[in-house]
């Protein structure tokens, strides 16, 4: 991870020298930048962001484009390395990039978006850390996800209203930051709802362990076997995590957010069932919403295949919203469209209803997929919002 200082440092420099190798930033154009990991090991999380953000930018040129003119794309590849996410800002706006889509993560995308916010230029990412927003980088940065925090707090609403379980046990890889927000709301959530005594246990594991034997023992050991484990964490430590679990006889619910979505990974764990993950959409056609089965029917048809996960609906509505914005503003200007982008009150993008303020430019409360696992098959439970969560730190 990259201490915010070190983050702060790499942005100085990069716009330093945006400031000495471009003097101009090329015809006021609808450019839209993509600063993502078209290679190395973080690629197949931002596969799909990216593939969603070029259909709309498709479709959005053949229904007439930004201000009258065609949505034009400009890439840059930072490799899976996050320094490189200010070099990539330069690029990009040194080609005229109005708006630019950094990596689903605050450290990865934060070097490039402290660029983009000194050059008033929009910076977009799908993480889910409040911190790529108002609060982290600056009021021309926007987030288009839900945050972790709230995720945390929807599922613990679902587990104990919907489905009436009473006690669970906490299991997180302690590796990055959205898993250690997501179980931390979670469990914060939970105590709220079914009591102190309601939580049975908390361990935690590292997703590059070969093994977790010993916290296998501990939840086998447990005098009261929970209801649900509460599980965080993603591939492919995650995966061998579950595969680990199961083969303990531990057949109780797991319960898990965002970065456990898709299929891509099943595989790995033969017949998985009573599983369940939170998704931006479900991609197997049986979404409450038809807008989104629509979404991934054209996904297939413009990429020749169907989407590994939900995120290729942030990558659309990323854009989707800059479009509107742009288009309501009359402008590219920065700050211009962020002004527009702040009025959102369930502004209906392909993603769902979404809200930004000046105060806060990432999603709390639209509705999430709970995608259930039986027998190695994915299907769409339904869609939840959540009533209350954990405060940002």
């Amino acid at each position: 991870m990259i201490k915010k200082v070190g983050i702060a440092a790499l942005a100085a420099s990069a716009i330093a020298a945006l400031s000495l190798t471009t003097t101009a930033w090329g015809a006021d154009k609808p450019v839209f930048g993509l600063v993502m990991s078209f290679s190395g090991w973080f690629a197949p999380i931002d596969a799909d962001t990216i593939a969603g953000a070029k259909l709309a930018v498709a479709e959005i040129n053949a229904a007439g484009g930004v201000l009258g003119q065609p949505i034009e794309i400009v890439e840059f590849d930072n490799k899976s390395e996050p320094p490189l996410g200010a070099d990539g800002a330069v690029d990009v706006i040194g080609k005229g990039a109005k708006a630019i889509l950094f990596p689903s993560d605050f450290d990865f995308g934060a070097p490039g978006a402290y660029v983009a916010q000194q050059k008033d230029v929009v910076a977009f990412s799908g993480a889910s850390d409040p911190k790529f927003g108002v609060q982290g980088i600056g009021p021309l940065a926007y987030s288009g996800s839900n945050a972790s925090q709230a995720q945390g707090g929807m599922l613990a609403e679902w587990a104990y209203r919907q489905k009436k379980w009473k006690t669970a046990y906490v299991l997180l890889d302690n590796t990055i930051a959205f898993t250690k927000s997501l179980c931390g709301s979670f469990a914060t959530r939970w105590t709220e709802l079914a009591g102190k005594d309601g939580l049975l246990g908390q361990d935690t594991f590292l997703n590059s362990d070969p093994s977790i034997a010993a916290q296998v023992t501990r939840i086998t050991s447990l005098s009261q076997k929970p209801d649900m484990i509460f599980f965080c964490s993603y591939a492919p430590g995650g995966p061998s995590a579950i595969r680990q679990l199961r083969a303990a006889g531990i057949a109780a619910p797991i319960v898990t957010g965002e970065s456990l979505d898709g299929d891509y990974w099943i595989g790995s764990v033969p017949d998985l069932s009573d599983f369940y993950v939170s998704s931006y959409g479900s991609k197997y056609g049986d979404d409450p919403d038809a807008g989104v089965n629509g979404f991934f029917k054209r996904f297939e048809a413009k990429f020749g295949r169907k989407a590994d996960v939900s995120y290729g609906l942030r990558g659309y509505s990323i854009v989707q919203a800059w479009a509107i914005a742009a288009n309501k503003a009359g402008s590219l200007d920065g700050a211009k469209v962020a002004a527009v982008l702040n009025t959102f009150d369930k502004q209906p993008l392909v993603i769902g209803p979404t809200t930004y303020t000046s105060k806060l430019h990432i999603e709390t409360t639209r509705p999430m997929a709970i995608l259930s696992a039986t027998n190695g098959k994915f299907s769409c439970v339904g869609r939840f919002s959540v009533e209350k969560f954990p405060a940002f730190q």
